[in-house]
């Protein structure tokens, strides 16, 4: 792949349908045999064909790459094509539903990987869930590919896979629950703070779930200029007082809620002027009351967000779900394609959280010249924002080099 390649923008024609419109006919038809396919993109039509593509031909080819193992890249499909792993432990709203269950969604993301940055994408699940064993094999597949996509990992073993793969290839690797999660959101966000008005960086942000989504959208938000974010578990705020705590979540306790508040949700939501919700946690009436005026309020949860959607649209200022069927979903299609496509097209040797920030900048000003409570991000089919990604983490990507 070119440096210059950018992914294909296809019109945004492809009709919406919303999941309640959907039959059990209709999905396992379109689910018969498989979702994806592989095809040759030369002919195998004569002797001369053959002898090019395999024996002797190839040959020569293997030569080159042994002696530079970086023409790999420009010699193979492997400097565009991703994996997507999983070992199926933390699947859409299902849960840990195993290896072989998860292939379907796997299926589905490779397809978004083709049709939206013009990439191939190869699910592989692992029938494993041991943290060793995923990296070792992931480390040992990884010459087929250009970069690591890893999908539906249970946290806090997410973490670890991903840290020691950084560590360890010298390849793009990302969890894309994590932070394809993260950056939808800093770019919504920033949209909502200009759409009202408000200092993105003097929010007082309240985040409901500390598995990897509200990890990474918490440590995004920092970054990115927030310099208050209070983070909810099952147990309450997270703070250093607070025992026992994971290894992560000590971490998040150490840069987040710098006012050291403790208690329950009533008491994070207090005077907070923006509500992520990133679990299967309820926020009532009463707790929303306790926020500023015309709060923010991202309801990520699916299918059923932690706030109901008639109250958010009672309360909040702008309202943010993960569903299809309501305006503003926040939807990873608008990252990693595009993110990917980038870091592929600069021959990155990892994602830093410099490529992050300008992905979520670029979805944000997709959806600038449109701005409007019902329009903070683009829609997943909107054609231009995988080219804009690319093209911004790719210059970021070149730019620290």
């Amino acid at each position: 792949m070119s440096e210059n390649t950018t992914p294909a923008a296809d019109p945004s024609d492809v009709p919406e349908h919303h999941f309640a419109q959907l039959t059990d006919g209709e999905i396992f038809a379109a689910h018969e045999g498989g979702k994806i396919e592989t095809h040759s993109r030369r002919p195998l039509e004569t002797v001369r064909d053959l002898s090019i593509a395999y024996t002797p031909g190839v040959a020569r080819v293997c030569e080159a790459i042994q002696e530079e193992p970086e023409r790999a890249r420009e010699y193979t499909w492997a400097g565009k094509n991703v994996a997507i792993i999983s070992d199926g432990t933390a699947v859409l709203g299902l849960g840990d539903i195993g290896a072989r269950a998860s292939l379907p969604v796997m299926e589905g993301k490779a397809q978004l990987f083709g049709r939206f940055a013009g990439l191939n994408a190869i699910p592989i699940v692992l029938d494993t869930t041991d943290v060793d064993e995923l990296v070792r094999t992931i480390k040992a597949m990884s010459p087929s590919f250009g970069a690591i996509n890893l999908e539906d990992i249970s946290a806090p073993r997410c973490f670890e896979v991903e840290r020691r793969l950084i560590e360890e290839l010298d390849i793009p690797v990302m969890h894309d629950d994590q932070h394809g999660t993260a950056i939808v959101i800093t770019a919504a966000l920033r949209n909502a703070c200009h759409l009202l008005d408000r200092s993105f960086k003097d929010l007082k942000v309240v985040i409901s779930g500390a598995g990897a989504a509200g990890v990474a959208c918490a440590k995004m938000l920092i970054h990115a200029g927030v310099r208050e974010v209070i983070m909810l578990d099952s147990r309450g705020i997270i703070h250093p007082e607070r025992t026992p705590l994971t290894k992560i979540k000590e971490e998040m306790a150490r840069i987040t809620n710098p006012h050291g508040i403790t208690g329950g949700v009533a008491e994070a939501l207090d005077g907070a002027d923006t509500f992520i919700g990133l679990s299967r946690g309820h926020v009532g009436e009463a707790d929303i009351q306790r926020m500023a005026d015309k709060p923010i309020l991202f309801s990520l949860a699916n299918p059923d967000p932690e706030i109901s959607p008639e109250l958010a649209y009672k309360y909040g200022s702008v309202v943010a779900t993960g569903r299809s069927d309501l305006p503003n979903q926040i939807n990873n299609v608008l990252a990693f394609p595009g993110i990917f496509h980038g870091a592929l097209a600069a021959g990155a040797k990892e994602i830093t959280p410099a490529m992050k920030l300008a992905a979520s900048r670029a979805i944000a000003n997709v959806a600038a010249d449109e701005l409007d409570i019902d329009h903070i991000v683009p829609s997943p089919l909107d054609a231009r924002v995988a080219p804009a990604v690319s093209a911004a983490v790719r210059a970021a990507a070149l730019a620290t080099r």
